[in-house]
């Protein structure tokens, strides 16, 4: 199968190519990979709790509410987004204090809440994307 030395190569060439994307996207990009990467680990949390894997639902649950709060929420602009930036920065809020709950508590139901929240919003992103691709910038 896979030796651990071409395993670790493997994962090298991995993350050349993650650092290569990262590198190469627009800011517009980086918000759709930080959703990509928050839906990745709530979907593995999710899988994790159902498994009863409390260490991976844990590390899960950490990564997507680092993504919230070092990615999404920094990476808002207050003085330019006005109004809208500032009830985004509420409803991050909110998915990570419900994470954090379902956390300690072990609550699939509100994982699957901040999928249902987060997605119309990761949605509307993706299609800004496609209008300014259309545009041309």
């Amino acid at each position: 199968m896979f030796s651990s030395t071409g395993f670790s190569k493997a994962n090298a060439y991995r993350q050349v190519g993650v650092q290569s994307g990262i590198e190469n996207a627009s800011p517009h990009m980086l918000i759709q990979m930080l959703f990509d990467g928050l839906f990745q680990s709530l979907r593995a949390a999710r899988g994790a709790m159902d498994r009863g894997d409390v260490e991976e639902k844990g590390q899960q649950i950490s990564k997507a509410v680092r993504i919230l709060q070092e990615g999404l929420v920094l990476g808002l602009d207050m003085e330019k987004g006005g109004e809208l930036s500032g009830n985004l920065k509420l409803l991050y809020d909110y998915a990570v204090k419900q994470l954090t709950t379902a956390n300690l508590n072990n609550d699939a139901s509100l994982v699957d809440e901040v999928l249902d929240v987060l997605q119309p919003v990761a949605d509307g992103w993706k299609e800004i994307g496609s209008q300014v691709d259309a545009r041309g910038g």
